[in-house]
């Protein structure tokens, strides 16, 4: 169970810094958007895992030639909007808290959770692993994870605004270029 814990923690922390970029650079990002981003993130961190089980063998090779380049692509166009909007001079101003979309917290759970497919996969020839309680721990901090980053670049965004947005956007391209050089240099 350790060392389900300790792989459950190293593939939420993508989650994680993602949550703290978007935390960081949407206005408005409290609470409910902290939760609605740990669900989407804990859901993709379980269910890749069950997924990346079943397909087994047969698409291992597939999936490692390809993961780091598909969620490097998610991450590189997400922050790259992000740094294109900083480009604007003009100060939020909004009331109410801004909503992420469904479609942007699809793509970012897709993105931080390929790694956990190809975990999935590798767990198939593993001997007395439980795939649904493994993938529930795994989603389970990815959940709780993701809502304390978010958080946490909550407060680091009250004291900034459009360099909040540039500084999130190059961190969102930063993990997608880690996440790419890790499995083409490693």
């Amino acid at each position: 169970m350790i060392e389900v814990l300790l792989i459950a923690v190293s593939l939420a922390l993508d989650a994680f810094a993602v949550s703290v970029s978007s935390g960081i650079s949407v206005p408005g990002f409290g609470w409910k958007q902290a939760v609605r981003m740990g669900l989407y993130f804990g859901f993709f961190q379980f269910a890749m895992p069950l997924i990346g089980w079943f397909l087994g063998t047969s698409v291992s090779g597939y999936i490692e030639a390809l993961d780091h380049w598909v969620a490097f692509a998610l991450l590189a166009v997400i922050g790259g909007r992000m740094v294109w909007g900083a480009r604007d001079d003009s100060c939020e101003t909004e009331s109410g808290p801004v909503e992420l979309t469904c479609r942007r917290l699809v793509m970012l759970a897709v993105a931080t959770s390929i790694d956990a497919l190809a975990v999935g996969v590798s767990m198939a020839f593993m001997k007395n692993v439980n795939i649904f309680s493994s993938a529930l721990v795994i989603g389970v901090v990815a959940f709780g994870l993701s809502v304390v980053g978010g958080l946490a670049g909550r407060r680091l965004g009250c004291l900034f605004q459009k360099r909040a947005e540039l500084v999130g956007g190059l961190v969102l391209i930063g993990i997608g270029l880690k996440i790419l050089l890790e499995h083409l240099l490693g």
